[in-house]
This record gives structure tokens, sequence and C-alpha cells, in this order.
């Protein structure tokens, strides 16, 4: 059976694609009938013509993988594009290393565990680009102590 024109009507009642627009086959002949926009709308009103869902991409995927990123998952060498500069550039790579180490000579300084001086000298070599992390300033911290 063609419903094609109340198909159209009912797209342009619903204010959706003519794909969207769902009839109900058992009332096909009911369907047929209806010829003017009221008709379709009384067919709207009793549930026999409806508007589909939209059909988006689904975005888990895409967030599982993401999430994944984010823990350092699927970064080894098969994943890499770029060179190592161009993931992450120079000065980004030193601002991610120079606030934490200030970080912790600040707060061992406030505590009281490192004197002005210490700290000034090991504020100055933090700046040349002596420590790797934290974890080596730490390290030379207490190597200090023994000495």
């Amino acid at each position: 059976m063609k419903l094609d024109l109340q198909r159209r009507i009912a797209a342009k009642i619903l204010k959706v694609g003519e794909s969207r627009v769902w009839m109900d086959p058992d009332s096909a002949e009911e369907i047929s009938k209806a010829i003017t926009k009221e008709d379709i709308r009384g067919l709207i009103a009793q549930g026999l013509i409806k508007a589909k869902p939209k059909v988006g991409v689904s975005r888990a995927r895409a967030k599982m993988l993401k999430s994944q990123r984010k823990r350092g998952r699927r970064k080894g060498h098969g994943s890499r594009k770029g060179a190592e500069k161009a993931r992450t550039n120079k000065k980004r790579k030193w601002i991610n290393r120079i606030r934490p180490l200030r970080r912790v000579l600040k707060s061992l300084k406030a505590s009281g565990k490192l004197s002005s001086q210490v700290y000034r000298s090991l504020y100055s070599k933090a700046k040349g680009n002596f420590f790797r992390s934290t974890a080596h300033l730490k390290s030379y911290i207490e190597k200090l102590k023994r000495e």
C-alpha cells in the first residue's frame, strides 16, 4: 500500500524527515484513508503515526579510549605520529618539571628543613636544569644531610 502522501504530510507536521516517520503497519488501511493534514493530526494523536528517535553515533567507545589514554595507556611507539617535541614542546616540558621542584623547595623552606642559603643554592640548581625530578631533588637533599 502506498502511503507516500501521508508520510510526507506527517513529516511536515512532526517537523522531521520522511525517513523518521513511523506508521503502524497494522493500521495501514486506516492511514491510507487520511488525506488531509487534519486527518494526519488525528492519527498522530491516536499514536498510529509517530516520529522515530534521532539516531546518533555512540560516544561510548571514544570515551573509553580517552579514559585509557588519560591513565597513560595506548601511548606506545605504534600510536605516536609526531616527534617528541611536536607532542609536547620544550617549554611545556620544562614547566612540568620546574613547578613541582619549586613547590617542594618552597614547602621544605617553610617547614624549616632548609636554611635560606641551602634553599637558594638548590633553587639555582633547579633553575640550571640540575634535577631530573622531585625524587632526584629529594635524594640529593638526603645525600647533603648525610655529608
